[in-house]
C-alpha cells in the first residue's frame, strides 16, 4: 500500500479535512476558477430562487481535489438550505437512506460523494425520491408484503464522482444539471494560494505563490497542502515569509519538483524508460517493477503524467513522452521517423 504522498489529489483525513473547512468560499462570488461552470451554476441558482423552488439535481464529475464538495457547501448556502453529507461506500442498505431523506427539509441539499459507488439496492430506492420525491417502503415478507409510500420534501441531490463512466444510465438521467471539472491553470492557483495564506496568516509574496501553484499539478487542494508545509518551512528556516526562493527550497526538500512530480512519479517514468527502453509496456509489467499495485498507479500517478505529456497511453501500452526523458535527464532515442526499421534492405 502506497504511502499518502503530499502531491496526491485524495483526502488527508480528517485532520486536513477540518483545515480545508476553514479555507473553502462561502460564495460562488469568492470561489476561483472553473470560470463557465460557475457562470453556468449561478444562472441556475439565480432562476431557482425567482422561482422560490429548488435547483435541479446536480451532478459534478473530475478528479479528486478540484471542489465538488466545495460546490455543494455554496449552493446550500447560496440557496438558503441546509447541507447534510453522506459518501456513496457508507450507504450500503435502503434503511441507511431512509432516516436521511425523511429528515431533509424543504430546499436542503443532500450531498454524496463518490456516488458511483453506491450499492444496486440502494440506488434503485433512491430514483423515485429523486423523481417523485417520495419512496416506497416495503413492510413485511412474501405474501404479507404492502408497500408504503412515504412522500419527502422538495429537495437537491447533489451528486459527486471521479469517474462518471460508472454510474449507471437510469442515476445519471435523473440529474437535471452536470458539470465538469476540470484541472487549474496555475494563474488560478496563484490567487487561490494567496488567498488561503491570508487566511491562515501567512506572509507570501507574489512569487512564492507562483511557485506553489506551478508545483500544485492543477488542483487546489494539493495547492493548500504544499501551502501549509512551506510555511513550516518558512517558520523554521526562514524569518516566516514564504518567498519564492523558501519556496522553492520547501518544496524541493519535500521531493516535489518544479513541475510538480514527486519520488513515485520519477520512479514510474524512470522505470519505463531504464527497464523497458522508453515503452511501450503493460501496467502490470510496470506495477511488478515498482512492487504496487497497477490500480495505484492508474488512479494516483498517470492522470498528472498524462495532462502534462509525460505519459502516453497506446493500443501496446505505456510510453515515456520526450519531455519525460529530457526531465528526468535522459536522452530520449531517435524519432520514428529517423529510427532504422527492421524492414530496411
Amino acid at each position: 500500500m502506497t504511502v499518502q504522498r503530499l502531491v496526491s489529489a485524495s483526502s488527508g483525513g480528517s485532520e486536513e479535512e477540518a483545515v480545508a473547512a476553514s479555507l473553502r468560499p462561502q460564495s460562488l462570488a469568492e470561489y476561483i476558477g472553473q470560470t463557465q461552470l460557475k457562470e453556468n451554476l449561478g444562472i441556475a441558482i439565480e432562476a431557482a430562487r425567482r422561482r422560490a423552488e429548488p435547483i435541479d439535481h446536480i451532478l459534478f464529475h473530475g478528479p479528486p481535489g478540484l471542489g465538488k464538495t466545495t460546490l455543494a457547501h455554496i449552493i446550500a448556502s447560496e440557496m438558503g438550505g441546509e447541507l447534510v453529507t453522506t459518501s456513496g461506500p457508507s450507504l450500503q442498505q435502503p434503511t441507511d437512506l431512509l432516516g436521511i431523506l425523511t429528515n431533509l427539509s424543504q430546499g436542503d441539499i443532500l450531498f454524496i460523494d463518490e456516488i458511483h459507488r453506491l450499492a444496486t439496492v440502494v440506488e434503485e430506492y433512491l430514483y423515485p425520491a429523486m423523481e417523485d420525491y417520495q419512496i416506497d417502503f416495503v413492510v413485511d415478507k412474501g405474501a404479507f408484503a404492502k408497500t408504503i409510500k412515504i412522500p419527502l420534501k422538495r429537495f437537491t441531490l447533489v451528486g459527486a464522482t471521479t469517474r462518471a463512466g460508472l454510474l449507471s444510465a437510469p442515476l445519471r438521467d435523473r440529474f437535471g444539471l452536470f458539470y465538469h471539472l476540470d484541472f487549474y491553470e496555475p494563474e488560478e492557483l496563484a490567487r487561490i494560494v494567496t488567498r488561503s495564506a491570508g487566511i491562515l496568516s501567512v506572509r507570501i509574496e507574489s512569487e512564492g505563490a507562483e511557485q506553489i501553484a506551478r508545483r500544485s499539478r492543477g488542483t487546489p487542494r494539493i495547492a493548500n497542502r504544499l501551502l501549509r508545509r512551506v510555511r513550516d518551512y518558512a517558520e523554521v528556516r526562514a524569518d516566516g515569509a514564504a518567498t519564492s526562493r523558501v519556496a522553492d527550497e520547501a518544496l524541493r526538500m519535500e521531493g516535489v519538483d518544479a513541475l510538480g512530480l514527486d519520488e513515485l512519479d520519477r520512479k514510474y517514468l524512470r522505470a519505463i524508460i531504464e527497464f523497458y527502453s522508453g515503452g511501450p509496456v503493460g501496467i502490470e509489467a510496470v506495477a511488478a517493477t515498482l512492487n504496487e499495485e497497477s490500480e495505484t498507479l492508474e488512479d494516483l500517478v498517470e492522470p498528472y503524467l498524462l495532462k502534462i505529456g509525460f505519459l502516453q497511453r497506446t493500443s501496446r501500452g505505456r510510453c515515456a513522452g520526450p519531455m519525460a526523458w529530457a526531465h528526468l535527464g535522459f536522452k530520449a532515442p531517435l524519432a520514428s521517423s529517423e529510427a532504422p526499421s527492421l524492414f530496411d534492405e
